[in-house]
C-alpha cells in the first residue's frame, strides 16, 4: 500500500504542476478530478470527487495524505478524521481567500477547518503562514516550491513587446495592466496576455474601450519561448503565494515589473523586479514604461534576475523538503507489519 497520497482539487496551472513534480519525486498516487489528471497526466492517478474521498483513502490505507489546496485540504481532513489508523494529514496552502464576499466566507470556514485539523501546513507565502497560525493550525512550515525546469533555449534578442500570463481572472489584476497600458501608448510597444479564463471576454471589451492593442493569446504551452524574447515580463497581481510562472521569468532573464504583495517580494529578492503597490496603474505603467525606456535599468534586471535564479529551489529540492516533513510525521509500523518486516 502506498505511503503517500497527494490529493488536489481542478487545477489548470501551478498547484498542479507542483503535485507532478511531487509525485514523481516520490511515487505517490495522486487522487482528484479526472479532467486534472488528463492535463497533468500524474504518474500513478486515481480519479476521485470529494465526497468520494475518505473510500478511496480507506482502500488505499496511506500513512500520509498531503493536500494542495484550502478545499481539497478540508475535504481531506474531514475524509481522514474517523479512519483508523488515521494517517497523518499534510495541507498545502497555495492561495488566499477570493474576491467576492460569498466566496471568501466560504473559504474562510475551509481554512479553519485545515486549521485545526491538519497535522503540518505548509504555506507558500509568510502572510499565509501567520493566517493559518492566527486560526489555530499546530506546525506551520514553508512550502518549497520549484518551477519545473526547462532546458535553456538560449536568450533570444529582446523582441519589442510586454509580457504577461495567467488565469483570466481577477487575482490576476489585469484589468490594472490594461489600464496602465496608456503610460507607454507612444513607444509602438506590442501588449501579449497569455491565459484563458473567465474574464476574457470582459477584459477583451475593456481593451477596446481603452483603445489598447492588447492581444490576447489563449492558453499557451510555450510561456518559456515567449519568456525569453520579451522586452519586460508584467505580473500585475492583486495576490500571489509563489508564482510558477514569475521563477521562470527569472530563469528566462527577463526584466520583470510586479507586484509587490504575497510572496513575490521573497521570490524576486530586492533586486530582481521593480515591484509596485498592486492595483496602482499609474505604478505599474511609469515602472514599466522606465524598463522600456532606459537599457541600463533594462541590463541591470536580466542580470539580477539570471543571479536570483540560481539561488531558488529545484524540483529535487521540493521533493526533498516534502519528503523530510513526511518523514517527521510517518506512523508507527502497526503490530502485523513489525511481525512480517
Amino acid at each position: 500500500m502506498p505511503e503517500v497520497v497527494l490529493v488536489l482539487g481542478a487545477s489548470a496551472g501551478g498547484i498542479g504542476r507542483h503535485v507532478r513534480t511531487l509525485a514523481h519525486g516520490t511515487g505517490a498516487v495522486v487522487l482528484g478530478p479526472a479532467d486534472t489528471g488528463l492535463r497533468f497526466g500524474f504518474p500513478r492517478f486515481v480519479p476521485v470527487r470529494p465526497l468520494r474521498l475518505r473510500k478511496a483513502l480507506r482502500r488505499l490505507s496511506p500513512d500520509i495524505v498531503h493536500a494542495h489546496g484550502v478545499s481539497a485540504g478540508a475535504f481531506a481532513v474531514l475524509a481522514v478524521r474517523t479512519l483508523r489508523p488515521r494517517p497523518s494529514i499534510v495541507v498545502s496552502i497555495h492561495n488566499g481567500a477570493p474576491d467576492s464576499l460569498r466566496a471568501r466566507v466560504a473559504y474562510r470556514m475551509l481554512e479553519f477547518v485545515v486549521a485545526r485539523g491538519a497535522d503540518t501546513v505548509l504555506a507558500v507565502s509568510e502572510d499565509l503562514a501567520s493566517r493559518m497560525r492566527s486560526l489555530g493550525a499546530r506546525d506551520v512550515e514553508m512550502a518549497v516550491i520549484a518551477a519545473p525546469f526547462t532546458p535553456s533555449r538560449g536568450r533570444a534578442t529582446p523582441g519589442s513587446f510586454i509580457l504577461a500570463a495567467g488565469r483570466l481572472a481577477p487575482q490576476k489584476g489585469f484589468g490594472t495592466l490594461l489600464a496602465a497600458a496608456s503610460s507607454w501608448a507612444d513607444l509602438s510597444v506590442r501588449l501579449l496576455i497569455a491565459g484563458a479564463g473567465p474574464l476574457e471576454g470582459e477584459l477583451r471589451r475593456r481593451a477596446a474601450s481603452l483603445g489598447v492593442p492588447a492581444e490576447f493569446l489563449g492558453h499557451r504551452d510555450d510561456v518559456d519561448a515567449l519568456l525569453a524574447s520579451a522586452a519586460v515580463f508584467v505580473l500585475p497581481s492583486r495576490w500571489e503565494g509563489q508564482p510558477l510562472v514569475l521563477a521562470e521569468a527569472l530563469r528566462a532573464g527577463v526584466p520583470v515589473v510586479a507586484s509587490d504583495v504575497g510572496g513575490i517580494p521573497a521570490l524576486t529578492g530586492p533586486a530582481a523586479a521593480v515591484l509596485v503597490p498592486p492595483g496602482d496603474a499609474a505604478a505599474l505603467g511609469d515602472a514599466v514604461r522606465s524598463v522600456l525606456t532606459d537599457p541600463d535599468l533594462a541590463a541591470r534586471l536580466r542580470a539580477a534576475a539570471l543571479a536570483r535564479s540560481a539561488e531558488l529551489p529545484t524540483e529535487s529540492d521540493s521533493v526533498a523538503a516534502a519528503q523530510s516533513v513526511y518523514a517527521r510525521l510517518r506512523r508507527p509500523p502497526r503490530p502485523n507489519e513489525e511481525a512480517h518486516s
